[in-house]
Order: C-alpha cells, then structure tokens, then sequence
C-alpha cells in the first residue's frame, strides 16, 4: 500500500485557550510555521498534541482544523499529509477514535499501544489488527514504552507487517537497537519513524524512513537539515544538525511533555496557549535555560 508516512513529521501541538479548549483558529498559523521549514507532514493529536487531554468531539475538530489547513497550504504549493492518533485502551474506543478521524479527513492514522491494561503480545497483536482492518486509511503503530508501560516487541512488529494497511512505526522508545530489529523484521517498504529527536541521524544511518519529531514545531528547518543532507550524502552536514538539534531536545527534562515545547512556541510568538492541567507552565529558571536554547540556535534575538 503507498502511504505518505515518511521524511520528517512534527508531532504537532495542540493549541488551547485559557480554559484549555482547543484554539482551532490558531492552527493555521502552526502550519504555516512548520511548513516554511519544509516538513513533509503533520503528525497531530499525538502525545505532544494532547490527545488524552481531548475528548471525542475536540479531538475530531482538531484533526478538522489541521486537515483544513493542510488544504489550504495544498493551493499554494504541495498539501502536507496529515496523519492522526487514534489510539484508546480499548479496540473498540480506538476504533471510534479511528471513524473521527476518517470523517475528518485524515490521510493516515496512528495507533499508539494502549497505556493502564497490560495485555500480552497476542492481545497487542489482535488489537492493532483488528484497528487496522476496520479501516482503508494507512496505519502506523506508535511504540511509547515509557506511557505505555507496554512494548510492541520487534517479533509482533513483524506479524503486525504483513497487514496490508499496517505501513509503518513510530519508535519513541529511544532504543536505537530496538529501531535496528524493527527494520531488520519488516520489509524494506515498511517505514520505521524515528520517535526519538536527538537519534534522528543514527535511525536514518540503520535504515529509518524519517522521524516524528516534536522539536519540528520550534526547528522544523534545522530538523529537516538532517533528514535532507543525510538523503543527499552528505553526512558531516547531517551530523552537525544533529548536533544541533540536540540542546532543543534535552530541554524536554525542563518539565512535564508538552509545556517545555509550548513555551517555546509561545517564546517564539506561535499561539499556542497553556499546558492542559495537571501539567504545569515550566519553572521560571527552566523558562530562561530553554530562551537561552532558542537564542543559541538563534530562533530569538538576543
């Protein structure tokens, strides 16, 4: 099946107002953004996008918004392909996350491995298949151990490969030989996504297909960098973005996903608004050690 998961994603932010609803209308200028650093598609509604902080009908409106934007960027140039989480505890509730998604009118959709059960490798399996085959769309997994507390191991990815709408993964389990066994067990056009920022250049060195990478919200151009250069040869380049790149990503321990990459964005002027609680907006020395990042890759003027 072709599918347009590949290149680098940014696992996009939802914007929220003040009584942490979502601000459909400040999408756009999010796309914009990402856009004009030449990211090839919008992974949204994911962990950095809130999703468990949405219920059914906000979560069908912001893929909406972010469809709706991505069309309106296809006039101007090439439309961004917009894959949505879908992901639930249950197969049934990722399933209806999945009919939301299809009504408003996501090109692909995302499942990540359902968080507060443990099941086992075989209820993982029929879980994703069975999401799977309720659908036409493109599924990628979405393998988040450290939510999850639940692995989707390299042997059950290989199983889960042979679904003919199952095309691709999304590690963020940060275990570059977990990436290495995922395309190691799948076929060469099964597309493994990097979850994981700062292994973006190592992932595309084994045989990765791209990354989903929340620092594209803030750098989407220096995350590209890395994804292009590397594609064109040249590795000292893509090594050095990587460098880069990797200062952005490590403010991630300045506080609770997503509030260091919504401060940014606000730092920046994206309206982004607050956290949805119980995450809280960062420290006031986490605020100046990330506006110190930001300046140094010179995103803010000194």
């Amino acid at each position: 099946m072709t599918h347009p998961i590949e290149g680098v994603l940014p696992a996009m932010l939802t914007p929220m107002r003040p009584d942490e609803s979502p601000d459909l209308e400040a999408i756009p200028a999010l796309v914009d953004y990402v856009l004009a650093g030449g990211v090839h598609g919008l992974f949204v509604v994911g962990t950095h996008g809130e999703a468990y902080a949405l219920d059914a009908g906000e979560r069908e409106a912001v893929i909406s918004a972010y469809v709706q934007a991505a069309d309106r960027a296809g006039t101007q140039g090439r439309r961004p392909p917009v894959i949505a989480g879908v992901g639930g505890i249950t197969t049934r509730a990722s399933i209806g996350n999945l009919r939301a998604a299809e009504r408003a009118g996501a090109d692909a959709v995302s499942v990540v491995a359902p968080s507060f059960i443990s099941i086992t490798q075989e209820e993982l399996y029929r879980h994703f298949r069975a999401v799977a085959e309720a659908t036409q769309l493109p599924v990628a997994l979405y393998n988040l151990p450290r939510a999850t507390h639940l692995s989707i191991e390299p042997p059950t990815l290989a199983r889960l490969a042979e679904v003919d709408n199952i095309v691709a993964v999304k590690d963020s389990s940060g275990d570059l030989n977990n990436t290495i066994d995922y395309i190691r067990l799948t076929p060469d056009d099964f597309a493994v996504m990097n979850g994981n920022d700062a292994l973006i250049f190592a992932a595309l060195a084994v045989g990765a297909a791209g990354a989903v990478a929340a620092t594209a919200n803030i750098a989407p151009g220096l995350a590209v960098r890395i994804y292009q250069a590397y594609r064109d040869g040249d590795m000292a380049a893509a090594r050095a973005a990587q460098m880069a790149l990797i200062p952005l990503r490590r403010c991630f321990s300045l506080g609770t996903v997503p509030a260091p990459m919504k401060r940014a964005a606000e730092l920046l002027g994206l309206p982004v608004g607050p956290t949805a609680a119980p995450v809280s907006p960062l420290a006031p020395d986490a605020d100046e050690a990330l506006a110190q990042v930001l300046t140094e890759l010179g995103l803010l003027a000194r």
